[in-house]
C-alpha cells in the first residue's frame, strides 16, 4: 500500500490533535478533580449523581429548617421559663397577702407588685417570633394573642388551636410552636360551689356555704357532679335537711337519695369539705349547687386576686376564698407551663437526634456521588503523563517524518 506525503500529514495531525484532546481532558479532570465531566463521560454515573444532588440539597434545606426550627423552640423556652417564674413570685405574694396582720394599705402594696407581674406575664405571652409573628397565637399568628375585652374586664385569647410544624427530614415534622389554647386557657380553675350562699327554707332563715379542705371537696365533687347536658336543672343541687336537738343532726340528699348524715355543734355543718354555716339552728333545709368545672387563664386569675386585694368591703370569708382561688389556679397554671415545656424539650432532643441523623446521612450521599463522578488524584496524575507522554511521541515522530526524502537515499 502506497502513503502520499498528504496522508501522513493527516495521519500525524490527526494522532497529534488526538493526544492533545486527551491531554486537555486529563488535565481538566486534573483540575476540577471530577472523573466525569459531561454526561457523555458516562450517562449512567452522571444520572445516579444527579439522583444524589439532589438529595444533598434536600438534605441542607432540612437543615436550615433545623436551624430554625431550634430558634424558635429556644425562644418559647425563655418566653416560657420567664413566665414561670413570674407565676412562682405571684404565687408567693397570694401567701403573703394571707397574713391575718397586714392592713388594706399592705394589701394594696401587693396588688400593685401583682399589677406588675400580671402586665410583664401579658408581654410574655404576646411574644413574637424573629420575624414579627406571635407566637402563642396558632395560625392565627398575626393577631395578637391575648387582649383586653373593655366590655367584660376579661383577657381573652385572640389566637386559634392551630400549631405550625416545620419539616426536618423525609417524613418527619416537628412542632415550631404552641397555641395559647394548649398552653394558658387549658388551666383548670378551683372548683367550688356555684354561690356561697345556700337556698334556705323551713326554720332556717340564712346561710353560707363555702370550702374549707380543697382536697375534700374535690373528690366529692368529681365523684358526684353530673356532667350530662341532658341532665336536668337540679342534677348537682344537694339538700341538706337539719334537725335541731341534742345533738344536732343532718341529713344530705341528693333527687331524694341519702348521700350521707351526720351530726353537728353549734351552727356549723362540716361535709365533704365544705362548712355550711345556718342562722339560726332550727329544723330546715340548706341547697347548695356544685359549680361545672372551668378554666380560666392566668391574666384573669391575677385580675381577680388583685381585685380581692383592692377590694375594702370584701368579708374575710369571701376574701379567704378569693386567696384559695388564686393559689390553685396559679399552681395550676405553672403546671400548664412545665407541661408545655416538657414537649418543648422532647421535641429540642429529638431534633438534635434528626440533626445527626441528617448529618450521617449527608455524609453517605456525598461518599457516594464522589464514588460517581469524582476522580482518583493519583489515577489521574498518571493518566495524564500516560498522555502527555503520548502526545510528544506523536510531535517526535510527525518531525521525523516530515524530513524524509527520496533524494537522501540516492
Amino acid at each position: 500500500m502506497r502513503l502520499s506525503n498528504n496522508q501522513m500529514y493527516q495521519n500525524s495531525l490527526n494522532s497529534i490533535l488526538n493526544n492533545q484532546q486527551n491531554v486537555n481532558k486529563a488535565q481538566e479532570q486534573v483540575n476540577t478533580q471530577k472523573r466525569v465531566l459531561t454526561a457523555a463521560d458516562d450517562p449512567s454515573a452522571t444520572a445516579r449523581a444527579l439522583l444524589y444532588t439532589d438529595r444533598i440539597q434536600t438534605n441542607e434545606q432540612y437543615s436550615k429548617n433545623i436551624t430554625m426550627l431550634t430558634s424558635r423552640l429556644n425562644t418559647q423556652e425563655s418566653v416560657l421559663e420567664n413566665i414561670k417564674g413570674s407565676l412562682e413570685k405571684a404565687y408567693t405574694l397570694a401567701i403573703q397577702a394571707g397574713n391575718g396582720v397586714y392592713t388594706d394599705i399592705d394589701r394594696e402594696g401587693i396588688a400593685e407588685e401583682l399589677k406588675s407581674i400580671q402586665s410583664s406575664v401579658l408581654d410574655l405571652m404576646n411574644a413574637k417570633t424573629e420575624d414579627g409573628k406571635y407566637i402563642f397565637s396558632g395560625y392565627q399568628d398575626n393577631t395578637q394573642t391575648y387582649s383586653l375585652d373593655s366590655s367584660t374586664g376579661k383577657y381573652v385569647y385572640g389566637g386559634d388551636q392551630g400549631q405550625h410544624k416545620i419539616k426536618v427530614a423525609e417524613g418527619v415534622e416537628i412542632k415550631s410552636s404552641d397555641n395559647g389554647v394548649d398552653t394558658f386557657e387549658k388551666v383548670n380553675a378551683r372548683l367550688n360551689v356555684a354561690s356561697n350562699d345556700g337556698v334556705v327554707s323551713g326554720g332556717i332563715t340564712s346561710a353560707k356555704v363555702y370550702v374549707r379542705e380543697q382536697a375534700q371537696f374535690d373528690a366529692f365533687h368529681k365523684a358526684n357532679y353530673n356532667a350530662d347536658p341532658a341532665a336536668g336543672a337540679g342534677a348537682n343541687t344537694f339538700n341538706i335537711i337539719t334537725t335541731a336537738g341534742t345533738p344536732n343532726t343532718y341529713q344530705l340528699e341528693q333527687g331524694g337519695n341519702i348521700v350521707s348524715t351526720g351530726s353537728f355543734e353549734g351552727s356549723k355543718i362540716k361535709l365533704a369539705g365544705m362548712e355550711i354555716d345556718i342562722s339560726p339552728v332550727a329544723n330546715g333545709q340548706v341547697d347548695f349547687t356544685l359549680e361545672a368545672p372551668k378554666k380560666e387563664n392566668i391574666l384573669n386569675t391575677l385580675s381577680d386576686l388583685i381585685t380581692g386585694l383592692t377590694d375594702p368591703t370584701i368579708s374575710q370569708e369571701d376574701y379567704d376564698q378569693v386567696l384559695a382561688s388564686a393559689m390553685i389556679q396559679i399552681d395550676n397554671s405553672k403546671n400548664q407551663v412545665s407541661l408545655t415545656q416538657a414537649g418543648l424539650g422532647g421535641r429540642l432532643n429529638t431534633t438534635k437526634n434528626i440533626t445527626q441523623s441528617n448529618t450521617d446521612l449527608d455524609v453517605n450521599n456525598k461518599s457516594s456521588r464522589a464514588d460517581l463522578i469524582e476522580l482518583d488524584m493519583a489515577e489521574a496524575i498518571t493518566e495524564l503523563t500516560k498522555q502527555e507522554t503520548a502526545l510528544q511521541a506523536s510531535q517526535a515522530t510527525f518531525g521525523r517524518l516530515a524530513k524524509l526524502s527520496l533524494f537522501d537515499y540516492l
